[in-house]
């Protein structure tokens, strides 16, 4: 696959190399049904009791997302990141609180309830979105087959996905600075075919069967989402989110009107309890002036990311016959 910048990467060059990440999938691929959903999971005990420090950036504010209000305000994630398509977020949160309600039954009586995150793209070209396929159960299965290793593409909630006129879906990618990780994890639905950009060089050309992508206007999204396991408090994982925007520009969007582009940082170096009588966690935060490192490899992972969505994504055909190219399949003599 192309590698991009020049930092080094971890073992598997993806999320799952910042400790405590992994990733699941539920794919669904039956004609005109190509959708599906991505949970991304922090640590292995519970999300509400062990609260994981994140801050988010609302790129471009086209989007249905839930859960972000109360992230922006507490700066904790209280559930696994979840990703679907834009009719399913409802179900996909339904998920979410009816699995931790599960787990803690104090959850809305004795205890505040929980906030469901759940980010979305619009899926509806490749999938036929007015299906409602996504349910709460196909959530359960991309939750508990979450592991370190994880397929990319056109898999998951990336299965119907568009991604410059071409077949998008899911990337990761991750670099290392310093002893410290950030790591990306991308649901690539955005940009205009013209605009595509890879490694400093526009690819003009327009994939066969896309040729009205070219002068549409960009729409669709992308979802970002980076991990590290520097200790960085909320504040910080914000301006370490913005930083995400770099790398996206380098592919050439231009965060259209109708592109809802939203970028997610966390930090596993720590957890907030939810139990008030215990302390506050001990950490010595990252000092500011030592950031810049850190946001090269936001940038950096994310381009890279958005060029692994690309790279494994096979051609889908779904809804009424229309079909999103691969990358490859589209530019053979580039790659």
């Amino acid at each position: 696959m192309l590698r991009v910048g020049h930092l080094p990467s971890g073992p598997r060059d993806s999320i799952a190399d910042v400790t405590g990440v992994t990733v699941g999938h539920c794919t669904l691929n039956d004609g005109a049904i190509q959708t599906g959903v991505t949970v991304l999971r922090v640590h292995g005990q519970s999300h509400y009791l062990n609260k994981v420090p994140a801050a988010a950036t609302v790129i471009n504010g086209f989007g249905k997302s839930v859960g972000l209000m109360q992230l922006e305000e507490l700066g904790v994630l209280e559930t696994p990141v979840a990703l679907t398509n834009t009719f399913s977020v409802s179900a996909v949160a339904h998920a979410q609180i009816r699995q931790s309600i599960h787990a803690h039954r104090e959850i809305g009586r004795a205890w505040p309830t929980i906030n469901p995150l759940v980010f979305e793209c619009n899926d509806g070209y490749l999938n036929d979105i007015q299906a409602f396929a996504v349910t709460p159960d196909h959530y359960d299965l991309a939750h508990d087959c979450a592991s370190e290793h994880f397929e990319l593409g056109a898999v998951g909630a990336g299965r119907g996905m568009s991604c410059f006129g071409l077949k998008g879906g899911i990337g990761s990618a991750s670099r290392i600075v310093s002893d410290r990780t950030v790591g990306a994890l991308v649901l690539s639905n955005f940009g205009k075919a013209a605009n595509l950009t890879i490694m400093g060089q526009r690819i003009a050309q327009q994939a066969s069967g896309d040729a009205q992508a070219g002068t549409e206007p960009e729409k669709g999204s992308i979802i970002i989402i980076l991990a590290t396991d520097a200790p960085l408090d909320a504040r910080q994982l914000r301006r370490l989110s913005v930083r995400a925007c770099a790398g996206l520009a380098r592919m050439g969007s231009n965060f259209g009107h109708g592109s809802g582009d939203i970028a997610l940082a966390l930090s596993t170096a720590y957890t907030v309890s939810h139990d008030r009588k215990q302390p506050g966690p001990a950490v010595a935060m990252l000092h500011e002036q030592e950031l810049d490192p850190l946001f090269d490899a936001a940038a950096e992972a994310t381009e890279q990311a958005i060029v692994s969505s690309l790279w494994w994504a096979d051609t889908v055909r779904g809804r009424d016959g229309h079909v999103r190219t691969s990358l490859l399949q589209a530019y053979p003599d580039k790659f």
